[in-house]
């Protein structure tokens, strides 16, 4: 069971339309989907939403500590709810998948992502995530220009297109029926 979604992304206008922000996206419309709103946690380093589903407490929460210290929001908010790692969902951006292309596993390697690294430090690897495709510039040395801009019209659509995809696994993954919402994220 999911306790804890946890969006990554960089706080500020100027980067709320970048694909670094896809995570912030998703949980964004989980929120909406849920009927939940986000407030500024300072304690939390966070923006977070609280919602009941049936007799657990969901939280949504978007680190505004930067993308490279995301782990300090995620462990001050599981640490004082007594969250484990394996009930925590760490939506973020993925550069090896195209646009419209989403993947849930647990644990896992990093893939260089900065939010991740953190993460990784101060909880471990043993929590969820879903990647969601936001393409590779095809240049290492273009990356951290690529992912600090918007998409193009095609490519925003098909993240759109697929946040949409996620948020209908919802129950699967808030249930912790991860098999079948890998069965459905993974299929084309």
């Amino acid at each position: 069971m999911i306790r804890l979604i946890v969006g990554l992304g960089n706080p500020g206008r100027e980067y709320a339309d970048t694909r670094h922000n896809a995570g912030f996206w998703c949980v964004e419309a989980w929120a909406r989907k849920l009927g939940a709103t986000f407030s500024l946690e300072s304690k939390y380093f966070a923006e977070l939403a609280k919602i009941k589903i049936g007799q657990q407490d969901l939280f949504l929460l978007k680190p505004q500590t930067y993308m490279n210290l995301s782990g300090k929001s995620v462990h001050t908010l599981a640490n004082f709810y007594k969250i484990q790692p394996e009930e925590i969902l760490v939506v973020h951006d993925e550069l090896d998948f195209k646009p419209g292309t989403s993947k849930l596993k647990q644990g896992g390697g990093n893939g260089g992502h900065n939010g991740l690294k953190d993460i990784d430090r101060v909880i471990g690897k043993s929590y969820w995530r879903v990647r969601i495709g936001i393409g590779h510039p095809g240049d290492a040395s273009k990356v951290a220009g690529y992912v600090l801009n918007n998409p193009i019209l095609d490519d925003k659509i098909e993240i759109e297109r697929n946040i949409d995809k996620v948020l209908s696994v919802s129950d699967a993954l808030l249930s912790g029926d991860f098999t079948n919402a890998q069965k459905i994220l993974h299929t084309k």
